[in-house]
């Protein structure tokens, strides 16, 4: 997740051993390139909720996102050559539902994990799901959950989530309304 943090800066910053870096408040771009309103990290994919702070943010920040992981996978595995196919995939979020919505799907995509079928066939075991998506450790969500902001910055997105609580509704709902298909 350091990469989400230290890569976002007009500032060009050097990616050497950027994922064996402990990464801080201090670490904050001070001129972002892109503001976070919510990311998810799977293992073979990834979703950023993202809006342009610089001009062309998006664009620069994936490509030294993925050219910083891509070289840090190879080192890591002794190969060469690229790991993603084409470029990233970008979506305008044009009205207040999706926007909302984003914040859902990207925080429940480790769900996956615990409940592969959990979105077509519900949850067939809802506290084990919740469970494992309140601890995820490589998802906004605990950010939205503690109320401290490092990577994501909130007040550049619609305020859906004034509380805690709030966020822990929305997710609940979203799991609550797909587990309505098991019964």
């Amino acid at each position: 997740m350091a990469y989400l943090l230290i890569l976002n800066d007009v500032e060009q910053v050097r990616a050497d051993n950027l994922l064996r870096y402990a990464y801080s408040e201090q670490d904050k771009p001070r001129h972002p390139l892109i503001a976070l309103g919510a990311f998810c990290l799977m293992p073979n994919h990834f979703h950023l909720y993202a809006t342009p702070v610089a001009e062309g943010g998006v664009s620069k920040f994936m490509q030294r996102l993925q050219t910083a992981y891509t070289m840090h996978f190879n080192e890591k595995h002794e190969r060469s050559g690229s790991l993603f196919q084409g470029t990233f995939k970008a979506e305008h979020v044009d009205n207040d539902r999706y926007a909302k919505y984003l914040y859902s799907y990207i925080h429940l995509n480790p769900a996956k994990l615990t409940d592969a079928s959990w979105k077509e066939l519900g949850s067939r075991n809802f506290r084990k799901v919740k469970e494992s998506v309140s601890t995820y450790p490589y998802s906004s969500l605990g950010e939205y959950q503690s109320g401290k902001h490092l990577i994501t910055d909130p007040s550049r997105f619609p305020r859906y989530f004034s509380t805690t609580r709030d966020i822990e509704e929305h997710i609940d709902s979203w799991l609550d309304v797909r587990s309505e298909y098991a019964k």
